[in-house]
């Protein structure tokens, strides 16, 4: 074992390069400032007031079950996101969520692991497949469904199209059960009452079991057939936008059709890159960080902007129509989730309005230079790039 202590990290200094600001010798968190830099110290350009636009699971209370846990940041947590609400779940091997259903739609992301998901259509359709990493599922509100743990476990993010959704009350079969008279349960199933004597109490949520056979071994054939747009989607599998700097994966109803609700791109941020400024003009913008670390800054309008620094498990927030971009400050590459209550995905990029714009007007209205403007790109995508990069061609 060392002898030598441990490395001390220098205490930052609320006090800005241009000497605005002073020391903060009192009580403080020294941690949390290191993990914000751009709220201890913000840009110059930084100004007005903006709700917070940041909340990390870190912060919030677990909810522990034998076969896993879960946490959840609602509008409760995160009070400007009204649009979409988050869980992040995990699941042990052979642990299940129980057969349940919900008035919000369900998008879901799978981040390590696998597990079997089953549901039924309105139709008595059925469906029951396996999702790993980097494939999504999709159940439309009132669908039952259930998500169970296959051989190394699971841990994936829910994100539900109403922000005060709360995972913890949604609509079980054990509360179902339980809150029905044994006489009730007979009469309907045509069993004896007795038959219901070790039904669960309350809801169950989350339990524990043993691993699932094979896909093969559990399928059941309903006499109606499967559901005829699929539940699940691989975007991990989808071939990229490649652009300079990194990359992005778009999903909404016109390549995963079921999803009529959400929309969604998986970026990926190279160090030193960034993704472009731009907005989005169809709804609010939520945010899942699955690695690395960035910055934002939006800019609201009428002088207001505000910088958020964010980390894998951070959940980020983008009002509608509001400008920003984010930037990778660390040294790994950045990966976040972009997700909206959405059918579908659309973005307005701000290099592509001017470059469309006659130059006369660009240039007196901003007063830039020529270079500038020869320097816009008029051809649109989702753009990840490197600072300065000013020729791009758009790879399939």
């Amino acid at each position: 074992m060392s002898d030598r202590p441990p490395r001390q990290l220098p205490v930052p200094q609320p006090i800005r390069d241009d000497g605005a600001g002073a020391t903060d010798p009192g009580p403080r968190d020294v941690m949390r400032d290191l993990e914000n830099p751009d709220m201890l110290v913000p840009p110059a350009t930084d100004a007005g007031l903006l709700p917070n636009l940041k909340f990390s699971f870190s912060d919030t209370r677990m909810t522990l079950k034998h076969g896993g846990w879960s946490r959840e940041i609602t509008v409760r947590e995160l009070p400007v996101s009204k649009t979409l609400a988050g869980v992040n779940m995990r699941l042990t091997p052979g642990g299940v969520r129980e057969l349940h259903w919900h008035q919000q739609a369900e998008w879901s992301y799978m981040i390590l692991g696998s597990a079997r998901i089953t549901a039924v259509d309105q139709d008595g359709r059925n469906f029951i497949a396996d999702v790993g990493p980097g494939d999504l599922w999709y159940f439309p509100p009132g669908i039952p469904h259930s998500i169970q743990g296959l051989e190394e476990g699971c841990e994936f993010l829910l994100v539900f199209d109403d922000g005060s959704f709360s995972d913890l009350n949604t609509l079980s079969i054990s509360d179902w059960f339980a809150h029905t008279p044994k006489e009730v349960l007979s009469a309907n199933f045509g069993v004896p009452a007795d038959a219901f004597n070790d039904i669960p109490r309350e809801q169950v949520y989350i339990f524990q079991d043993k691993v699932p056979g094979s896909l093969e071994s559990q399928r059941i054939q309903s006499p109606y057939g499967t559901i005829p747009l699929s539940f699940k989607h691989s975007l991990l599998a989808q071939k990229p936008f490649k652009t300079p700097g990194g990359s992005v994966r778009i999903v909404d109803s016109s390549n995963f059709p079921i999803s009529k609700t959400v929309a969604a791109a998986l970026v990926e941020i190279e160090p030193g890159g960034m993704r472009e400024l731009h907005w989005h003009p169809n709804n609010d913008e939520w945010q899942y960080y699955l690695t690395g670390q960035g910055r934002m800054t939006v800019f609201a309008g009428s002088g207001a902007a505000a910088t958020f620094d964010y980390r894998a498990g951070d959940v980020g927030y983008v009002p509608f129509a509001f400008g920003h971009y984010i930037q990778n400050t660390g040294s790994q590459t950045l990966w976040y989730l972009e997700v909206f209550k959405s059918d579908r995905f659309a973005d307005v990029s701000l290099n592509q309005w001017m470059a469309l714009t006659p130059r006369e007007l660009v240039q007196n209205n901003l007063r830039v230079s020529p270079e500038f403007l020869d320097a816009l790109r008029k051809e649109k995508w989702p753009v990840v790039k490197y600072p300065g990069y000013t020729e791009g061609v758009r790879h399939r």
